[in-house]
């Protein structure tokens, strides 16, 4: 397989603004040891876009055109949230504004365990799923961006666990692992996650 021609543009720009997804995604790209540089998109001043897609996928590509368009470069996005199915599938692509201010966690966290308290059981687990989209554009109007799409299951716990990580971690149980995702350190996240899953096949992409 031919090298893909972003590669050798010399830097790919990461579609984010959030610390905690650039923290994880800087230790991604590390493993992956990419002969370019990786820019969040903060320190070419550029915004986040304005995600008015329906779906995961929609948004990433949004975002990925988005810093794109700003940068004249090479873009990689990712879309990603928790999704719950006994709740019809929320919080969903509005994860990060689920109780209405953009990235507060702790609102967050708390609005998704009142919207579930109608539905515990004595003994029933209530199931959830991290999803996370990657889309990757050599340029703004790029026809055919590359998806990649991870899926990672677990259980929404009662109360949260953890000071590792961000957003639902603290709530998100890793049956295998017998902890939260926020009691993972980010080896271990970044290995089984649904960040690390689609990076992998992004890594895939690239042999």
């Amino acid at each position: 397989m031919s090298t893909p021609l972003w590669l050798n543009q010399g830097s790919l720009v990461l579609a984010s603004n959030n610390k905690g997804k650039i923290a994880e995604f800087d230790h991604l790209f590390q493993q992956l040891n990419l002969p370019v540089e990786i820019i969040p998109q903060g320190k070419l001043n550029i915004e986040d876009a304005i995600e008015d897609g329906l779906s995961f996928v929609e948004n990433a590509i949004i975002k990925a055109r988005h810093a794109s368009k700003l940068s004249g470069k090479p873009a990689i996005a990712d879309d990603s949230g928790l999704c719950v199915p006994i709740l019809g599938g929320a919080p969903g692509i509005y994860s990060a504004r689920y109780a209405g201010e953009h990235g507060n966690d702790a609102a967050n966290n708390q609005k998704l365990l009142a919207d579930l308290t109608p539905f515990r059981k004595d003994g029933e687990v209530i199931e959830g799923m991290f999803v996370c989209v990657l889309a990757l554009v050599t340029h703004a109007e790029d026809p055919l961006p590359q998806i990649f799409q991870g899926i990672w299951k677990g259980e929404i716990l009662q109360a949260a666990r953890g000071e590792n990580g961000f957003g639902y971690d603290p709530l998100f149980w890793v049956a295998e692992r017998n902890c939260s995702s926020a009691e993972l350190s980010k080896e271990e996240k970044s290995k089984i996650s649904h960040r690390g899953k689609a990076m992998q096949l992004f890594k895939a992409s690239l042999i």
